[in-house]
C-alpha cells in the first residue's frame, strides 16, 4: 500500500495544502512518467521531494566547482538508466543554501541518497559512474 506512487503523489499533494500559506504557489504535482533525467528543486521544493520519494540521490554543486560539472554526465545517465526505481535531483548549493546547511554539506560534489524519506547515505567528491552506479544499486537493493 505504501508502494503505490499515485497515493504517493495524492499525500504529497494534500500535504503541501495543508502546510503551506494561504496565497502562497503550489509546488507542482510528481509527473506520471517516472523522470529520466535530474529534476531541479530548490530550498523550498526539495523536502517535498524528499518526502514523495522512495529512493532518491540528490546531487548538491555549484556552476564554478570543476568535479562536479565533471560528474553530470554520469548522473544524468544513471537517472536514465534507474529511472522508475531512483529519482534523481540536482541543487545548486549558490542559490539554495539552506539545504547544504541544513545537512552539513562542506564539500561538494556531495551526492545524498534518501530512502523513503530519510537519509540512509551521503557521497563526496567526484566518483567514476561505475562506482556511483554501484552505490544507487545498493539504495535500490538491486
Amino acid at each position: 500500500m505504501d508502494d503505490d506512487p499515485e497515493l504517493a503523489a495524492i499525500r504529497a499533494r494534500l500535504r503541501d495544502q495543508l502546510t503551506r500559506a494561504p496565497g502562497s504557489p503550489a509546488v507542482p504535482a510528481a509527473p506520471s512518467a517516472a523522470p529520466t533525467e535530474p529534476v531541479t528543486v530548490t530550498d523550498r521544493t526539495v523536502g517535498d521531494l524528499i518526502a514523495r520519494s522512495d529512493a532518491l540521490v540528490l546531487d548538491l554543486w555549484a556552476p564554478w566547482c570543476g568535479p562536479c560539472r565533471q560528474m553530470a554526465p554520469a548522473i544524468d545517465a544513471l537517472a536514465r538508466h534507474f529511472a522508475g526505481r531512483v529519482t534523481f535531483a540536482k541543487l545548486n548549493i549558490d542559490e539554495n543554501p539552506a539545504t547544504a546547511n541544513a545537512y552539513a554539506v562542506q564539500s561538494i560534489p556531495t551526492l545524498l541518497a534518501f530512502r523513503r524519506g530519510r537519509l540512509v547515505d551521503r557521497w563526496v567528491g567526484a566518483l567514476p559512474q561505475a562506482s556511483l552506479a554501484m552505490k544507487v544499486k545498493g539504495l535500490v537493493g538491486a
